[in-house]
């Protein structure tokens, strides 16, 4: 075996033969060998090197390494090992570059050791980043183990942590930006929060701060030491702001606080050091401060906020600290003023002011952009020695906001600031807007006296609190102790003083009061103007309260002296104002110099309330509104008239009464309710708030709050001495308004009877009566309640004649008396008691007079027809006395548009009123005369053209003309209705007026447009369905059209005549083309809607017929008769005087229907008579201008069938089968004709007679094969003459018709089972008929288990299904009846009775009294 040297050598051989695995082999065998061999390692990890096995190679160099570490070969190995890895392996290689170069220093070869970190280091420049590089410098800096053997080859240390510094802050600030960038769109994140965040967690790792430290130890430029001392603070107070609350937060900001207060000890003039050092401070008093260090702020930076205030407080009065010599001060003043620039070209200097106003100017200029502490305490300290609350209350707000976040940012307490920024709050709090803002300012001193105790302005503010509060106690005794504190104050002392007199004191308060006035103006003392002021001023108070007899206060020596005096020292002290106002008022008589005394105190000072109270009486005296507005608010703002929560002070209401009333008489009604609501609150008893506020809710419209209100006046009249209250009938006034508002008339209308007996003559209540009056008359006119509408329309018109006369001349009498009228005019069976007497006497009997010749040259209306008394026959006094009314409401409108001839909006509505006037006595005139163009539609037409003329703004005007020009003009009422439309597109009726408009031109698409937009506009409004009833009618769906007319009457007024007569007749067409019977329910509101028609125009023969027919058909024929008789002797006295054919048309269709009703009560030969006259006016087929064909067929036929059954009852057989042969003969065939002749023939008994009885019914099923009742009849005939075949026959056909769904009526198919159990019950042969009573019982009950008959059958048939088959009956029964069926009161009483209960008979006795089934049920229930 070779020996290890030999290995050794065969290595070094294979080495220099690049024969790198030998190399690694012969390595490898002396390691096994030797594995302490220090030139085998370094052999194996060059090979190991060359063969490109990095990681081999440097465990093999380290190893070397570990066996000889001060050999210099493996470590340089390892560094070119290192190179060739680049950045990678850059922290192993600084590590042996520093342990090569430690060891060339060893052998003092310190080239090689420079070499080797020059090459590191430019290494770590090129391969690594930045950081890397940072950290390659360490190399060459004072903390390096070779910086001794490097010291002055290597650049300075200055210069190099200079590059680390700039390197670090590049990174640093790349960084930060980036995460922030980063972090802030997660989900949540806040960029403040994130900021700080990202700036903690660099911050942590940061080495700036120490690299700063290094440039300033080791830099010998004095300009850059001071450029890093510069970044070093602002670093460490950024740092500062990142940390949260803590011991780290409180550890930077003693370094800052540190570093910034060695800045100002060597003067070097960095503002942000010298802000930090100055502002961070806390001392309980500004004497806490270096003036030095102040002044010397001011003389690096002049022009700063700070610096600015720093100087005016230097300069002034209030500061503690020693002044600088005034000649020095002067000359810098005129230096200032005389010289703008320097030698050098201009530095800043300092600017020192003079005069308080350039101090106060300086220091308010400095304030508004200060962002300092120091600051806001120096201007609070200066505030509060001007009195300058106001400014000081807006100056702490910020301040103590401004502390709040400093407190935050630097995590300072600040405590002593705090409690400085609360005493100069809470000072100007008790003094500003006092004593809104007494409990917060209490809170404040209370905090600090919790802290200190024996803090003077602490006590003095709660002693000022509680003074005014009027605890004058506690008042008096935090004063004292303030004193205690301060004996030479003498503010304190005369507040003391003051407060005893508010006790009562005035004896001990004056004089320590004259004590102070004497200390106050001591020679050589600096005198305080106001205070002195105010001390004289309490001096005279005291004397005015110590001797109150009159002599004493009428003294100008006494009180009145010291007042002046007050006045003389301070000529804005307001309080002597006040005093010198009350003087001049109650004891001089100078009213005149008393108001400018009370107006110059409340100019200066708005807590002086009783000036202001005074101020506002005189000025309300006058009626100068705006005034008391005024001075009402200024009290108001001033915070004096609401006390405190929890204070004893009570609160001043008369303020926002005053407020109230002015803003009442401008109508701002919303704002008034504000005011009289704040005055309740202070003042809940205050009568006059309580009458303001019920006038102020009736203004804006809120009725019921308006009566609590009032009604809560009214309480008080009982309760408060009446004295204070004054008069009350104006509370019972404006209640009666309220209540008129609100439609409680006849309570209104007691209240201002109530009025009127104490205030006869009072004139706004005598109109404001006859209005409710009218007002009443109109709403019992809309509610149906015609008689109570007539009576008050008359005691209109009678409280008109006994009226104030100063009234008459006025535009709302007229309009009463006018709406007085009309009332009459609408109930027209109401004017023969029309009081023309009175009215002629309101009216006067003088046409010639100017009121009434408006318009009458068009109208031709005079008083001549009110005068006319019994001029006329009985029989034409109704349209006279209707005349008599339309004239008095034109003639009373006319003098209403001469009263208003100085007001052109009342006199544009008075021609508006007179308009209506004439269109109404137009719409009263005869059809016949309505068809032109009359009189008074002319002068209609005329009267709203004028309206228009003097308000072409009013939508009601140009609505009107529409309408009256509708059938005269239709473009100028289009034209009109637009124009309406444009300027109120929200005007239902305008709406309603096009649609009827376009109904009239036969536009159907417009007309329906239009009421759709009516009803849109106002869903009750009901002349809107109305229309759209006419247009559903002119579509030919009467169905649709009859509902809309019933929704329209169910929304429509009482006096709505349109509504009315359209629907009545609407329900008459539904129940005329219906063959069935119709409930008595659908009877009901056609009957009231014609009663009250017939009350509205009495006149009118189409109401009065309609009625009658009504009548009828719920088989009241003697009203029906009576009616009718009224009406053929007016058609007739009518006729007589026209000879109209339209006349005599309806006189014989009256005939014709008298005619039945005579038939119906059994009077025959009034039938007979009726009917003959009734075919003798139809007979001439030639006048078709009388009758048309189909009314002529259907008058014939009725009066014929009518006196062919007069005939037979008459036991005129003979005479009657002509009669109804005739009526079949003119009706081409009518089945219910035939039926009753077939049955008339058949009643005969004569052969031939029944032969043409079958004849005429079989005629009537072979043209109509589906009528019930001629089906009905021949089976009967079939039945009763024993004909099989025939019967065989009828009976499909009744089985048909039985079993069919429509078509057939449930009378009819009761008639059709009652006919085919007639046909069981006679057994016929069971070829023709199968089947019992029973099983056609249950058949009907099958087919139509809705309807009751079948159930009724069955359950009278008896047996085993009776009793259930009764109680289904009777559930059937139920649901059939009105509204939900058809069913009659008779049914549904049978139905009752058939389940045999005494119950259900009483039941039947009470639906059907006149019906014996339920008498019947009920006496055998009895009986069994």
């Amino acid at each position: 075996m070779a020996s290890v040297k030999a290995l050794l050598k065969a290595a070094a051989d294979a080495t220099r033969q690049q024969k790198w695995d030998t190399v690694i082999e012969i390595a490898n065998e002396v390691i096994q060998k030797d594995a302490n061999n220090h030139q085998s390692h370094v052999f194996l990890a060059f090979a190991l090197d060359k063969k490109n096995n990095l990681d081999e190679s440097e465990a093999a160099y380290l190893t070397a390494t570990t066996l000889k570490p001060n050999d210099p070969q493996a470590w340089q190995g390892l560094i070119k090992l290192y190179q060739r890895h680049g950045v990678k392996k850059i922290k192993q290689y600084q590590y042996a570059a520093l342990r090569l170069a430690e060891i060339f220093r060893d052998v003092n070869e310190m080239f090689k050791c420079q070499d080797v970190v020059d090459k590191f280091i430019d290494h770590a420049r090129s391969q690594g980043d930045r950081q890397h590089y940072v950290d390659a410098l360490d190399l060459i800096l004072p903390e390096s183990p070779i910086y001794s053997a490097l010291e002055g080859r290597v650049p300075a240390p200055a210069k190099t942590y200079e590059t680390q510094a700039q390197i670090i802050e590049t990174d640093e600030k790349k960084r930060i930006n980036t995460l922030i960038g980063e972090r802030r769109t997660r989900i949540g994140a806040r960029i403040a929060d994130v900021t700080l965040e990202v700036k903690r967690e660099v911050y942590h790792k940061s080495r700036l701060g120490y690299v700063y430290r290094q440039i300033i130890d080791w830099s010998s430029d004095d300009e850059l030491r001071r450029t890093y001392e510069e970044k070093l603070l602002q670093y460490c107070h950024d740092r500062l702001l990142a940390w949260p609350p803590g011991e780290q937060k409180d550890r930077e900001a003693a370094l800052v606080r540190k570093l910034a207060d060695d800045m100002v000890i060597i003067k070097h003039p960095y503002k942000f050091a010298w802000d930090i050092a100055i502002n961070w401070q806390d001392h309980k008093d500004i004497r806490g401060w270096d003036v030095t260090a102040l002044r010397q702020y001011c003389l690096f930076f002049p022009d700063s906020d700070l610096s600015r205030v720093i100087m005016g407080f230097l300069t002034s009065f209030v500061s503690p600290f020693p002044k600088l010599e005034k000649e020095k001060a002067a000359k810098k003043a005129r230096t200032e003023d005389e010289s703008e620039d320097d030698e050098e070209g201009g530095a800043a200097t300092t600017y020192v002011p003079v005069t308080e106003e350039d101090r106060l100017l300086m220091m308010t200029e400095g304030i508004s952009g200060a962002d300092s502490l120091l600051a806001f305490r120096l201007m609070g300290e200066y505030y509060q020695f001007l009195e300058e609350h106001e400014s000081n209350f807006e100056l702490m707000r910020r301040a103590l906001d401004h502390l709040k976040e400093e407190r935050a940012r630097t995590g300072l307490e600040f405590r002593s600031t705090e409690d400085a920024f609360s005493l100069y709050l809470g000072t100007s709090l008790v003094f500003y807007q006092s004593p809104r803002h007494h409990q917060e300012a209490k809170g404040l001193f209370d905090g600090i006296l919790a802290r200190d105790p024996a803090s003077t302005s602490a006590l003095i503010g709660v002693g000022l609190i509680f003074e005014e509060e009027e605890e004058y106690g506690e008042a008096i005794s935090f004063l004292e102790r303030a004193l205690e504190r301060a004996p030479d104050n003498l503010r304190v002392r005369s507040e003391a003083a003051w407060v005893k007199a508010l006790e009562g004191n005035f004896q001990d308060s004056a004089s320590e009061l004259a004590r102070c006035v004497s200390q106050l103006t001591e020679k050589g003392q600096s005198i305080n103007r106001e205070l002195l002021a105010q001390t004289q001023y309490r001096l005279g108070y005291c004397a005015w309260h110590i001797d109150t007899s009159r002599t004493a206060r009428k003294n100008r020596s006494g009180a009145y002296s010291y007042f002046l005096e007050a006045l003389k020292s301070n000529l804005n002290y307001a309080p002597a104002y006040t005093s010198l106002g009350i003087y001049y008022a109650d004891y001089a008589n100078d009213k005149k110099r008393a108001r400018k005394c009370f107006q110059k105190a409340v100019e200066l000072s708005p807590s002086e309330v009783e000036a202001a109270e005074r101020l506002a009486r005189s000025f309300a005296d006058d009626g100068d509104w705006d005034r008391v507005e005024l001075v009402a608010q200024r009290v108001v703002d001033s915070g004096k008239v609401k006390p405190p929560p929890g204070s004893k002070r009570k609160g001043i209401s008369w303020p926002f009464a005053a407020l109230g009333v002015a803003e009442l008489n401008k109508q701002d009604y919303h704002k008034a309710i504000v005011s009289f609501q704040a005055a309740l609150r202070i003042s809940p008893n205050d009568y006059h708030s309580w009458v303001g506020l019920g006038e102020s809710y009736y203004g804006s419209g809120m009725y019921m709050a308006a009566t609590k209100a009032l009604l809560n006046a009214q309480r008080l009249e009982g309760v408060e001495d009446s004295s204070t209250i004054g008069e009350t009938w104006f509370t019972n006034f404006i209640l009666a308004d309220v209540k008129r508002e609100l439609g409680e008339f006849d309570e209104a209308i007691i209240l201002y009877h109530q009025v009127m007996k104490g205030r006869p003559r009072e004139e706004g209540v005598a109109i404001a009566l006859m209005q409710a009056l009218v007002e009443n008359a109109m709403d019992s006119l809309d509610k149906g309640l015609f008689g109570k509408a007539v009576d008050h329309a008359k005691k209109t018109l009678t409280f008109a004649t006994e009226a104030p006369a100063a009234i008459t001349s006025t535009f709302n009498f007229w309009k009463a008396i006018a709406d007085a009228c009309s009332v009459f005019s609408h109930i027209q069976g109401c004017t023969p008691d029309f009081p023309a007497d009175q009215v002629r006497s309101l009216l006067g009997e003088d046409d010639g007079i100017p009121e009434y010749q408006v318009l009458s040259d068009i109208d031709g209306v005079g008083t001549g027809v009110g005068s006319t008394g019994g001029m006329f026959p009985a029989d034409e006094m109704c349209a006279v006395d209707l005349t008599k009314v339309l004239q008095a409401a034109i003639l009373a409108h006319k003098r209403a548009i001469h009263v208003s001839a100085n007001d052109a909006h009342a006199q544009a509505v008075a021609y508006y009123n007179l308009g209506w006037a004439e269109y109404r006595a137009h719409g009263c005139m005869p059809r016949e005369i309505r068809k032109k163009s009359t009189r008074y539609l002319k002068a209609a037409m005329a009267c709203f053209k004028r309206a228009i003329e003097l308000e072409a703004g009013n939508s009601e005007f140009w609505n009107a003309l529409g309408v009256v020009t509708s059938e005269v003009n239709p473009t100028v009422a289009q034209h009109s209705f637009a124009r309406s439309l444009y300027l109120n597109e929200r005007g239902a009726h305008v709406w309603g007026n096009l649609g009827t408009l376009g109904l009239i031109q036969g536009d159907i698409p417009i007309a329906n447009e239009a009421f759709t937009k009516a009803q849109s506009a106002d869903p009750d409004y009901s002349h809107a369905w109305l229309g759209q009833g006419f247009v559903a009618l002119l579509l030919g769906d009467a169905k649709e059209a009859r509902g809309l007319f019933t929704h329209a009457i169910e929304i429509a007024e009482n006096s709505s005549v349109a509504t009315r007569r359209h629907y009545s007749v609407s329900v008459f067409d539904h129940i005329s083309a219906s063959f069935s019977d119709q409930p008595i329910t659908l009877y009901l509101q056609p009957l009231l809607a014609l009663a009250k028609l017939q009350a509205l125009q009495p006149h009118d023969p189409t109401h009065r017929h309609l009625a009658a027919l009504f009548h009828e058909r719920i088989h009241d024929s003697t009203r029906s008769i009576t009616t009718l008789e009224e009406l053929c002797a007016a058609i007739e006295a009518n006729y007589e005087t026209t000879e109209s054919p339209e006349t005599l048309k309806r006189f014989a269709i009256a005939k014709s229907d008298l005619a039945r009703s005579y038939l119906a009560v059994g009077s025959f030969d009034k039938a007979i008579k009726a009917a003959e006259l009734a075919l003798q006016l139809s007979s001439d087929n030639s006048s078709e201008s009388e009758l048309t064909g189909e009314e002529r067929r259907k008058l014939r036929l009725s009066a014929h069938v009518i006196m062919g059954l007069a005939q037979h009852h008459n036991k005129n057989t003979g005479d009657a089968i002509p009669c109804f042969e005739t009526a079949l003969q003119e009706s081409d065939g009518n089945p219910y004709a035939a039926c009753v002749l077939s049955q008339i023939l058949w009643a005969t008994g004569r052969e031939e007679n029944r032969e043409r009885a079958r004849e005429v019914l079989f005629e009537v099923i072979e043209k109509t094969p589906q009528h019930v009742q001629s089906v009905l009849l021949l089976g009967v005939i079939a039945l009763l003459d024993g004909d099989e075949e025939s019967l065989e026959a009828v009976l499909q056909e009744l089985q048909a018709l039985r079993a069919s769904e429509g078509g057939v009526s449930p009378e009819e198919q009761s008639h059709l089972g009652e006919v085919m159990r007639a046909i069981a019950a006679l057994d016929v042969d069971a070829a023709v008929y199968e089947g019992g009573s029973v099983s056609q019982a249950q058949t009907d009950t099958m087919l139509h288990p809705e309807l009751p008959h079948g159930w009724s059958e069955l359950a009278a048939l008896g047996g085993a299904e009776g009793k259930g088959a009764a109680e289904m009956a009777l559930r059937v029964a139920l649901k059939s009846i009105p509204p939900r069926g058809p069913l009659g009161a008779e049914d549904l009483a049978r139905a009752y009775a058939g389940t045999g209960r005494v119950a259900d008979a009483q039941t039947a006795i009470l639906i059907a009294p006149w019906d014996g089934c339920g008498w019947a049920t009920l006496s055998e229930a009895v009986n069994s």
